[in-house]
């Protein structure tokens, strides 16, 4: 039997990984309004993913970056009756044009909602760093598994050789995770220091009320704690 997880309660940063109570110092109403498109370039306003249920949205730095490719991958493996038990969606969102949304999908076998914020307008009045910082006291992602080097040259083959080579969007933001809904209530929130710097997926399901514990080790399996 797995080991269950503790709560988190608070943004993880990494000079203190303690658990506590962080103040959420935004609005979800300042950036309801904002736009957002899927796939086929059709636009939603941001506020249609939380309004009417509890969502855990996670914002991605771009397509090419080898860890947020990892870290949806392992997003993809969570199974769909455990988000449905939960009544809460699961969404992505990136900051490249439209059309590489498709691609990514394919690429990372994730089934879910996701959009893209190309003109970051959401990242920018949220708050999301734009540039990335690390500490001594940094843990890796648990979802990341190249190395940096090796990463990076992942990430540039895959921009020399897809159809538009381009970087699919601002190599310096950074991205994270929140919880919202229904309604503008906040319940959560992460802003991502650097590439490595992702919330524990196991973590934002906790929190979002998956009273499932996943194990991305290999194939996914559901562990009942």
């Amino acid at each position: 039997m797995a080991e269950a997880v503790s709560p988190i309660t608070r943004q993880v940063a990494k000079e203190n990984q303690d658990i506590g109570t962080a103040p959420i110092k935004y609005r979800l109403e300042d950036v309801e309004d904002c736009l957002i498109y899927d796939r086929h370039g059709a636009s939603v306003p941001f506020k249609k993913l939380y309004q009417d249920r509890k969502s855990v949205i996670i914002f991605v730095r771009n397509f090419l970056c080898y860890s947020c490719k990892e870290y949806v991958e392992d997003l993809s493996k969570i199974p769909e009756e455990a988000l449905e038990d939960a009544d809460i969606r699961l969404v992505v969102i990136g900051q490249s044009a439209h059309h590489h949304i498709e691609p990514f999908c394919s690429l990372t076998g994730y089934p879910y909602e996701i959009y893209v914020d190309p003109e970051r307008c959401i990242y920018q009045k949220l708050g999301m760093k734009r540039e990335e910082k690390f500490t001594d006291s940094a843990h890796p992602s648990p979802h990341v598994k190249s190395g940096i080097f090796m990463g990076q040259v992942k990430s540039i083959w895959r921009a020399m050789t897809s159809p538009a080579f381009d970087f699919q969007g601002d190599l310096h933001q950074q991205g994270g995770a929140i919880i919202a809904g229904p309604g503008s209530q906040v319940h959560f929130s992460h802003f991502d220091m650097n590439r490595l710097d992702h919330m524990p997926i196991n973590w934002v399901l906790q929190l979002a009320g998956v009273q499932q514990t996943l194990d991305f080790s290999d194939k996914p399996k559901i562990v009942h704690v």
